[in-house]
């Protein structure tokens, strides 16, 4: 079966306009600001791509068509890396200049080249540009805490496949030249297409999950190879394995341990209701304002993408009341303090060695069950496990 080059150019057209729509509409119902939104211009820098480069296939838009085709591809191979670097929260500036020039120099050598090369001209600026922004994409993909999820990967695989594709496309253009058998079958225009679609494909399945898991205290662990956070907040498996040998030293001597489960609820509902950028400063001051108000010599983990873990050695169990009502009333001011008019659902549960033993995952266990009883609970926002007795903060 030969593919010709129009009906190729409409399929690529389809596929990449229906994925770019979906997306930027999930975007926007999303009220995503972050990584999410710089994937939405990589997918309209793609949809006007297909869009001059079937212009191009039907034989109109000439040099103008080209141009702009050039320079959409390459800015739409930019954004996926600029998207990348956004989920792992690091800086765009330079990038966005960089991306800029790239995109600039495709579209301008159209134009000073034409009269000599056609349909060619600036094509290896293009090349280089989106090899190398689909090579960078690539390691961003592979990177903490993207690279923390498994589904990056197969974002990152596809965009090392797009780039070697493009450096190989531009060594055989430069040594055998566009007319020669090898180039046109295994490196021409619908080739190119063919590997368009499956980035689109790749892309905005990956994307779509990625963005639906919570930016936020994921990336906190960027740097967690120590197994701590980069805001200093132990990562879940070092807290557990920090509380069992905390309770098994207390358990020896029959010490009091208490652990205390923060929970905060609502996020997804204050997401959609006022955006990400909402639920991020939440993440970051919530997060913050229990380390900062657990006791100064308390283990402080993360349990979750919606708790926090605190353990610490009270002398008695109103100590650990009044401890547990400290972090309850100074995580309010803290998210009081962030954003007035939009509070979650708090839950504090605290669980005690004396009640429920010094073992860790039962500990946790009656933490966490309490939490989620003191955060649905109009009578109290802190409650004891295996007690009635409540402490509203």
């Amino acid at each position: 079966m030969i593919l010709e080059l129009f009906s190729v150019s409409l399929m690529t057209a389809l596929v990449v306009n229906v994925a770019g729509i979906l997306f930027i509409v999930e975007t926007l119902v999303r009220r995503d600001d972050g990584a999410g939104r710089v994937w939405s211009i990589a997918f309209l820098f793609g949809m006007l791509t297909t869009i001059a480069y079937g212009l191009w296939a039907a034989g109109d838009g000439g040099v103008l068509a080209v141009a702009v085709a050039n320079a959409c591809f390459t800015a739409s191979a930019g954004c996926w890396w600029l998207g990348a670097r956004r989920f792992n929260q690091r800086t765009l500036v330079i990038g966005v200049f960089v991306l800029i020039a790239a995109a600039l120099l495709s579209g301008v050598l159209v134009f000073v080249q034409w009269d000599v090369a056609g349909d060619w001209s600036g094509i290896l600026a293009m090349y280089a540009s989106v090899a190398a922004f689909s090579a960078l994409a690539a390691i961003e993909c592979f990177r903490r805490p993207m690279g923390r999820i498994r589904t990056a990967w197969a974002l990152g695989v596809g965009l090392l496949l797009v780039g070697a594709f493009y450096i190989g496309r531009g060594a055989v253009f430069v040594v055998a030249g566009p007319g020669s058998e090898l180039f046109r079958v295994y490196f021409g225009s619908v080739a190119a297409n063919m590997v368009t679609v499956m980035l689109a494909v790749v892309g905005v399945v990956v994307t779509s999950v990625l963005r639906s898991v919570n930016v936020e205290p994921r990336a906190f662990a960027w740097v967690s190879d120590s197994g701590i956070a980069s805001d200093g907040i132990l990562l879940n498996s070092t807290f557990v394995a920090a509380l069992r040998d905390v309770t098994e030293r207390a358990g020896w001597r029959q010490e009091l341990v208490a652990v205390v489960s923060v929970r905060v609820d609502d996020l997804g509902q204050i997401a959609t209701a006022f955006g990400s950028d909402v639920v991020d400063s939440i993440t970051v001051a919530w997060r913050g304002g229990v380390r900062r108000f657990a006791p100064s010599n308390a283990l402080v983990g993360e349990d979750g993408s919606r708790g926090m873990l605190v353990c610490f050695v009270p002398a008695t169990a109103a100590e650990a009341r009044r401890h547990a009502a400290v972090i309850y009333r100074g995580l309010f001011e803290e998210l009081g303090d962030v954003s007035p008019g939009v509070i979650p659902v708090v839950g504090v549960g605290i669980a005690l060695s004396d009640t429920v033993g010094h073992e860790t995952d039962r500990l946790i266990a009656n933490a966490q069950r309490t939490a989620r009883k003191a955060a649905t609970s109009a009578d109290s926002s802190v409650l004891f496990s295996g007690s009635d007795a409540a402490q509203t903060g």
